[in-house]
């Protein structure tokens, strides 16, 4: 297979995947509208301030609602911080940004002790992690020091200054970015610690139509949409225990192992071709992200259970960050995404149900 064909080959969704509902055992339809209705006045408010990025909106909420992290990937002036502060005034969230800099040290984002000359004692001083939501804007202009002590923060969700440790509040949730065109001043971040993100999410430029929209709303600075608050921290909460319990069937499962598994043994999966460009397949993080997402998506969804096109939606952003390519892919022009496309055009998924076609009524 050539080279353009690898980039190109695309999929719309999972082969032989499911397209219907599973039904409960009294014949109606399994849901859950009255959250699928609160997520929809969320992204309602989400939008009246955001043009667009409603893939981004999106996997925002499924990083919230899965207590993942995500990375953001863009050029510059593409809402990255608006899509983050907004969607902490929409939940009624705290918000803090830190704009990452060579000269940051760790002490500037977790707190240090201070001395107080009066008393003869130290106190405590808290950095700007103790929040509910956390924009990092431009990670990779940090030292590793500084990078090091941000994610620790996110796997340990606590801070231990002085021998005492201090926990963050729940919700925490943390929206790192970088960007891609830049390279100097940069500390590249390394694959292993890009691994503890949940999602890395790609922004791409308005289209014009969108641009144009931009501009209509940024005319009068008066006019400027400002979004309402629909939920508080403690309701928040109450939906990441509700996004545990969304049902996932084995199926489901074995889907999401599936793919993982097809980036570390391609040929397995009748795609010897990928093992000259996979230098390393993604972790287990990958497999159990895919699930907890899938669980999240299929609540955003309006579902109280997951399916494989949850599980494929979510690929691209799961998986990205997490292969290492070879140095033969980086001389063919191929990246993650095209990788992830083949695999998810090849593996194949099986029914949720086992009479998928109870749902028209035929036996």
């Amino acid at each position: 297979m050539s080279d353009s064909e690898m980039a190109d080959k695309l999929s719309s969704g999972p082969p032989a995947a499911e397209q219907m509902n599973p039904t409960s055992t009294n014949g109606m339809p399994m849901n859950d509208l009255p959250t699928a209705e609160t997520f929809e006045k969320i992204f309602f408010e989400l939008r009246k301030v955001i043009v667009g990025q409603s893939r981004l909106l999106e996997r925002l909420l499924v990083g919230v609602l899965c207590r993942g992290h995500c990375l953001l990937e863009s050029v510059p002036g593409l809402a990255k911080t608006l899509a983050a502060e907004t969607l902490a005034n929409v939940v009624g969230g705290s918000f803090a940004r830190i704009q990452f800099t060579p000269d940051l040290l760790p002490s500037d984002i977790v707190g240090t002790r201070i001395y107080r000359a009066g008393s003869e004692t130290f106190d405590v001083e808290l950095g700007p992690v103790f929040v509910n939501f956390l924009l990092t804007d431009e990670i990779n202009r940090a030292p590793a020091k500084v990078q090091s002590a941000l994610l620790e923060v996110m796997a340990e969700q606590q801070v231990t200054i002085g021998g005492i440790t201090h926990p963050v509040e729940p919700p925490f949730f943390v929206v790192a970015t970088q960007n891609p065109i830049e390279s100097e001043g940069v500390y590249q971040l390394p694959d292993a610690q890009r691994d503890r993100f949940m999602m890395k999410i790609v922004l791409d430029h308005p289209t014009a139509d969108e641009e144009m929209t931009i501009l209509d709303r940024m005319a009068v600075a008066s006019a400027a949409p400002t979004p309402n608050q629909v939920i508080n921290l403690d309701e928040l909460i109450a939906l990441q225990a509700r996004a545990d319990e969304v049902f996932v069937d084995r199926s489901v499962m074995q889907y999401a192992v599936d793919v993982v598994q097809c980036t570390r043994y391609p040929d397995r999966y009748n795609l010897a071709d990928l093992g000259s460009v996979i230098g390393l397949g993604a972790s287990p993080r990958a497999s159990l992200n895919l699930v907890k997402g899938a669980r999240a998506m299929a609540m955003l969804r309006g579902r109280t259970y997951a399916t494989p096109q949850d599980v494929f939606d979510l690929a691209p952003e799961i998986l990205r960050h997490r292969l290492l390519l070879t140095y033969d892919a980086l001389a063919r022009d191929i990246t993650p995404d095209h990788i992830i496309q083949r695999i998810l055009a090849t593996v194949p998924a099986n029914w949720v149900s086992p009479k998928p076609n109870a749902v028209f009524g035929r036996s």
